[in-house]
């Protein structure tokens, strides 16, 4: 029902009590002149409020709604046969009392202010009419109820459309802050690979020279534009933001991820990063621990973090972990060593050769804390911000990013005697 189910609900329970309403104002009256067909229109009223309820609102087509109208017009204008004319001549309320309203109300969620108003005319001309036709004279007829109902109708009516176009407004937000968070999630990816091994590539070539230069060349002006492609604008408007259309726009990305380095689309493991000076080689694609490659990896909803990042240890790089599993989401413990592997990779690019750095995991109740510290000489101020506008995606998104995405923290303090960057996510439920 989304938005509109308060206003069905709502109109539910008024349509209830103003058939309770009808029923006491007739039991009251005694039946009025002819108590049968009294007591008759209060049971199609009772029975049309039943069908009501279980019909609205999974059922809101025009003859849904033109029989709704129709049927209270009906109950409506039996109301001088229950009555008598000399109570109707008097100007005794109707038989159907507030229920009239019902449709209208019902008009005006359904198909707006217009609807509702149209609604509105069809009960005050029948009301109008009915007291009319009892001798009552044209100039004492009182209005106050087709006011009434006119009013009920715009309002009702204008209050759903304005929350009909906050859903789909609030529906479109939600649509593009997803296609924003994957298009991040993206970048960092390509970040973590294409981009690393373009700059690498540049840097060899420029050092052996020669023929490998201009290969280097060409190797640094496709990474400026691959990395100029995966900034992320401002997201002004999205053509199409269905979940088809998203799912179509972003196959392709998928399919691209999944068939990377033989990877197929069911297949479970990781990419791993190219080898960093004095690391010992390291197979192109590794699986996950426990992995296997016909099982869903939802099925292995945990990891222990410490496996991720043994790993990273070399003669240059110590890893410290406590002698107890860091259990973590897989998916969590993934983006956390991902972002370790980011940090290190700026220890290579921006420190001098031999610089080390040493990695520290702990367990702090309720959150995992990892440290990347190193002895290189530090981080200039203003650099970061000036990385950011610049496109580079080390810091801001392959660290700060990750962490965001999953609820943690990215603390970075940087001295001329080295710089430390502290990762936080929260511990969650333990397996």
């Amino acid at each position: 029902m989304g938005i509109e189910g308060p206003f069905w609900r709502a109109i539910a329970v008024y349509r209830v009590a103003s058939l309770a309403y009808a029923a006491l104002f007739v039991l009251g009256a005694g039946g009025y002149a002819r108590p049968v067909v009294s007591w008759t229109v209060i049971g199609v009223m009772a029975a049309w409020t039943v069908v009501t309820l279980v019909r609205y609102p999974a059922t809101r087509r025009v003859p849904l709604l033109a029989a709704d109208l129709l049927v209270t017009v009906a109950c409506l204008l039996a109301t001088p046969y229950a009555q008598g004319p000399a109570a109707a001549a008097a100007g005794v309320m109707p038989l159907t009392a507030t229920w009239v309203a019902g449709p209208v109300l019902a008009y005006g969620v359904a198909g707006g202010r217009r609807a509702g108003a149209a609604a509105a005319a069809v009960m005050s001309a029948a009301d109008l009419w009915l007291r009319g036709g009892s001798g009552v004279e044209l100039a004492s007829l009182q209005v106050n109820g087709a006011v009434l109902l006119f009013l009920a109708g715009v309002v009702v009516g204008h209050v759903a459309r304005l929350a009909r176009e906050a859903e789909e407004r609030m529906r479109r937000a939600v649509l593009m802050e997803a296609a924003g968070r994957e298009r991040e999630r993206l970048a960092r990816g390509i970040h973590d690979s294409v981009l690393q091994v373009l700059a690498l590539v540049q840097r060899r070539g420029a050092e052996i020279g020669g023929e490998a230069a201009e290969l280097g060349r060409l190797a640094g002006e496709q990474e400026a534009a691959l990395r100029a492609l995966v900034q992320a604008p401002p997201i002004t408007r999205a053509p199409d933001l269905t979940p088809t259309g998203l799912r179509d726009r972003l196959r392709p990305a998928f399919a691209a991820r999944g068939t990377r380095a033989g990877r197929g689309p069911g297949s479970a493991g990781r990419l791993r990063r190219p080898a960093r000076p004095g690391a010992e080689p390291a197979p192109e694609f590794a699986p996950e621990p426990g992995a296997d490659p016909g099982v869903d990896p939802g099925a292995e909803p945990y990891a222990d973090l410490r496996d991720l990042l043994r790993p990273f240890g070399t003669a240059r790089v110590t890893v410290s972990a406590p002698a107890t599993p860091l259990p973590l989401p897989a998916a969590t413990a993934r983006e956390v060593a991902a972002a370790v592997g980011a940090a290190l990779d700026n220890v290579v690019r921006h420190c001098p050769e031999g610089t080390r750095a040493w990695i520290l995991a702990e367990d702090d109740d309720d959150a995992v804390v990892v440290t990347v510290r190193d002895e290189g000489p530090g981080i200039p101020d203003g650099r970061l911000e000036q990385a950011a506008r610049e496109g580079r995606m080390g810091v801001a998104r392959s660290i700060r990013g990750r962490l965001a995405d999953l609820g943690g923290t990215a603390a970075i303090t940087s001295s001329p005697s080295g710089t430390e960057i502290e990762l936080s996510v929260p511990a969650g439920e333990r397996a």
